[in-house]
Parts: C-alpha cells; structure tokens; sequence
C-alpha cells in the first residue's frame, strides 16, 4: 500500500465567471472558468456563523462547446485531478499555478437557470459516460465516441498558450 497515491477532487458549485475556450497551436481545445465553494463556520470569539467562499481554477481539455452552457452562476459537479504547475513570469520570478483538471462534469442547473442549482432537467446526471462533460442529451454529437482518448494526440500541458 505504499506505493499507491490518489489524485482525486469533487466539487460542486457555481461557476464565477464564463468559461473560456482556447485552442492549443495543434488545434485541440482548452476551456478554463473558475468554480466557487462555500462552508459555514462558527466564529471562535463571537459564535456568529459565517460563510466562507473558496475560488478553485478549472480546466477541461477537448470540449469545444462547453462556454454556451457554462455561464456565470450555473452550478456545476466536477470531478478530477489537481494538478500544480510552474512557470516565470515577466519580471522572471517563478510563480505556480494549482488546478483541477476536470474528467467529469456535469451541469446541475437547468437550462435558464443560474445561480442555486436545480433539477437539471435534460442533463445526463445520475452517472455519466467516463469523458470530460456530460452534454446535453439533443445536443450531443454522433461521432463523439469515436474520438480518440486525450493523451493519444501526444498533447501536453506544454501545448497550452495561456
């Protein structure tokens, strides 16, 4: 047992902002957006409760069409792995980057809907198909399964322009 490790992050909650669709120079696509997550506490001194919010950095490789449904305020169920990275920035001081590279994700608000989540309606939820995003059921491309796995194209972290 001690050479196993695990890599494993479950979040869910609203997005912050839209998400943001790039393309790697070979073409493969790179969506980033953040996600918020709250708790409640009890203050030590005063014994009032409060919320905490906490910001995590999302990134899903090859889905080209996740901004028109990953909107500011739709919740959202991720599932993936951290993964930390480190470069320089334009002063040369080397600063790292931490974020979840998501596997699985699926949209938790129907679709009009922002802000605190709902039934989901129309939304591939209870278990969905190993793949970075559960689509929509009328919106989901024939050939989707024939694509090949992430990894198998030879693209790396490295790939990424931003």
């Amino acid at each position: 047992m001690a050479n196993r490790s695990v890599n494993k992050v479950i979040l869910i909650g609203h997005l912050g902002r839209d998400a943001e669709t790039r393309f790697t120079p070979s073409g493969v696509a790179v969506s980033k957006f953040s996600v918020a997550t709250n708790r409640r506490i009890k203050d030590s001194q005063t014994g009032e409760w409060k919320d905490e919010t906490d910001w995590h950095n999302v990134v899903v490789w090859r889905q080209e069409n996740l901004a028109q449904y990953l909107t500011k305020g739709k919740q959202v169920y991720i599932e993936g792995r951290l993964q930390t990275r480190s470069y320089e920035d334009k002063d040369g001081v080397k600063k790292y980057s931490t974020e979840v590279v998501a596997e699985d994700l699926i949209l938790l608000s129907s679709r009009g809907e922002g802000g605190a989540g709902g039934s989901g309606e129309g939304w591939e939820e209870a278990r969905p198909a190993r793949g970075p995003v559960a689509m929509p059921r009328e919106q989901r491309p024939a050939t989707a399964a024939q694509e090949p796995e992430f990894g198998a194209s030879g693209v790396t972290d490295d790939d990424v322009p931003f």
